[in-house]
C-alpha cells in the first residue's frame, strides 16, 4: 500500500458541517423555541459553527446574537450525527444545557436579530409540531439527558 504525502492526505480528509444549539427550559420542561425569518421549521437558539470556531463558542455566540442571553453554558447534552440529505452534507449537531428560564425572562428577551421573528416557551407536543424531526429528536434527547445526567449520542433518523 502506497501512502499519500501528508499534505495530500490532509486535503483528502472528510469535512463535516457542524451546528451547535442550546436547550433552555422552564420548570414544566417547556423549551425555548425561535421562529426564524428564513425557514418554516422553528429552532432552538444556535447555529452553524464557523471555520476555526469551537461548537461551545458557536452556541454561546448564537444565543447572545439571537436572544440576548449572555451567561455560561451548561454541560453538553447531545451529540447527533446527521446523514447527508439532499443538498445538505453529513454533519454533527451539538446541544448544550442553557438551564432554566422563566416565562417572565422569555417575555423580556429582545428580538432585535433580523433572523428571529418570534420566540416562546413550548411544551413537547407543540415542539414536535413546530420543529423538524431531526431537531425534535435532539430536543427529546436533551430533555432526557437533563434528567439522567448522561450525555446522549444520537444518530439521525
Amino acid at each position: 500500500m502506497d501512502l499519500l504525502p501528508f499534505d495530500e492526505y490532509a486535503a483528502s480528509l472528510n469535512r463535516k458541517r457542524t451546528a451547535a444549539g442550546v436547550l433552555f427550559r422552564d420548570q414544566a420542561d417547556r423549551v425555548l423555541l425561535i421562529e426564524t425569518t428564513y425557514k418554516t421549521d422553528w429552532e432552538i437558539p444556535g447555529g452553524v459553527v464557523e471555520a476555526e470556531e469551537a461548537p461551545w463558542t458557536t452556541a454561546a455566540r448564537e444565543v447572545r446574537e439571537e436572544v440576548g442571553i449572555d451567561r455560561p453554558l451548561g454541560r453538553l447534552l447531545v451529540i447527533q450525527h446527521i446523514h447527508t440529505r439532499g443538498v445538505m452534507p453529513e454533519g454533527l449537531a451539538f446541544v448544550f444545557d442553557g438551564g432554566l428560564i422563566t416565562e417572565q425572562e422569555v417575555a423580556a428577551l429582545p428580538t432585535v436579530d433580523p433572523e428571529v421573528r418570534s420566540l416562546g416557551l413550548y411544551d413537547v407536543a407543540q415542539a414536535e409540531q413546530l420543529t423538524s424531526p431531526a431537531l425534535f429528536g435532539r430536543i427529546q434527547a436533551a430533555l432526557t439527558a437533563v434528567q439522567t445526567g448522561e450525555l446522549t449520542l444520537r444518530d439521525a433518523d
